[in-house]
């Protein structure tokens, strides 16, 4: 028997609201109380409506388009990414829906639903981290996700990262052989595993092994930005730090300035080590050593994996992890 078709009148009459208010929480629009619009997507949640921008009856053939959501599309590393993928998509005759979540959870689970209503064949996210109303929906969709620079700790969906654990060890290791006995931490919100779980054990790694206890009090943590760099050097100075491993390019081009602002001199009394290898490494002077990942691969290798789930192709494996590299710049005391 042929599943019936839900439309938008069906959910209006169940939920008891007119088709605009449908319509309104579909769209994300704010102006529906919360009351609502709990209501109206408790309906869609029920009936499994999806807002079709293609017949419903054509769901069964494919739009050859992949949605991507970005959570800062002015972010260097994720553009880097971004390119990537949409080389390989090109490559394999797919168009490309970029989308922007500006980092918030919410407007995440719009973006996310908007794609799934354009029918997209699947989706690459590349946000900091997967929230459980974000899995919730990419398991309800049955539309293949793919993650580019995230990792999903569960490893319940595919991702392609670098190993950052070993990446952060390597480099705080350096810096510890280098003399610095106050190695700062600084990342964006430890929430995402990136930074939380994986960055920050390989931190603690180099300490132990370096026989160095624990600060606290030298883990920071940022908004991804240049101006929360800046005016973060002066409690990194006043913690007694003489390094920083830094897990954004933006940040730790603020914190150079910051540092240079106050007449401290890199890399002679300040180090700095960086993560991303964006274009912005080598716009500062010095030159910001970093860990290279290769950005460009890490979308390319996701978005040819996307198209292995999307075609039911088999995978030997859907956590791939890419290698990386160290540049020492001229921020560190040991430039290649």
């Amino acid at each position: 028997m042929e599943k019936q078709t839900i439309t938008i009148y069906d959910v209006a009459r169940e939920a008891n609201v007119s088709m605009a208010t449908v319509s309104r929480v579909v769209n994300g629009n704010p102006n529906v109380k919360p009351t609502t619009r709990k209501k109206v997507l408790d309906v869609i949640d029920r009936l499994d409506y999806r807002p079709n921008a293609v017949a419903r009856g054509l769901a069964s053939k494919k739009t050859t388009t992949v949605g991507v959501i970005i959570p800062d599309v002015t972010n260097l590393y994720f553009a880097s990414l971004a390119r990537g993928i949409d080389d390989i998509a090109s490559m394999y005759k797919y168009n490309i829906i970029l989308a922007n979540s500006d980092q918030n959870d919410v407007k995440e689970i719009q973006v996310l639903n908007t794609l799934l209503a354009k029918q997209v064949d699947g989706i690459i996210y590349m946000g900091h981290k997967i929230t459980d109303d974000m899995r919730a929906e990419f398991s309800r969709s049955k539309t293949p996700v793919v993650l580019a620079g995230t990792v999903d700790p569960d490893e319940q969906v595919g991702s392609v990262n670098v190993d950052y654990r070993n990446a952060a060890e390597e480099v705080v290791a350096e810096l510890i052989k280098s003399g610095n006995e106050r190695i700062a931490f600084v990342s964006g919100p430890q929430a995402d595993p990136i930074n939380g779980i994986y960055r920050l054990a390989g931190y603690k790694d180099a300490l132990e092994k370096a026989s160095m206890e624990f600060d606290e009090s030298l883990i920071f943590e940022s908004e991804y930005s240049f101006t929360s760099g800046e005016e973060l050097f002066t409690k990194l100075a006043e913690s007694g730090a003489t390094a920083a491993f830094v897990g954004d390019d933006e940040l730790a081009v603020g914190i150079l300035n910051g540092a240079v602002d106050r007449g401290v001199k890199v890399p002679e009394e300040f180090e700095i080590v960086t993560t991303n290898n964006s274009k912005l490494t080598e716009m500062t002077r010095p030159k910001l050593s970093t860990i290279t990942q290769p950005l460009y691969d890490i979308g390319a290798v996701a978005m040819r994996l996307l198209t292995k789930l999307m075609n039911k192709e088999e995978t030997d494996e859907k956590t791939i992890i890419l290698p990386y590299h160290v540049a020492h710049r001229g921020t560190t005391r040991s430039e290649d």
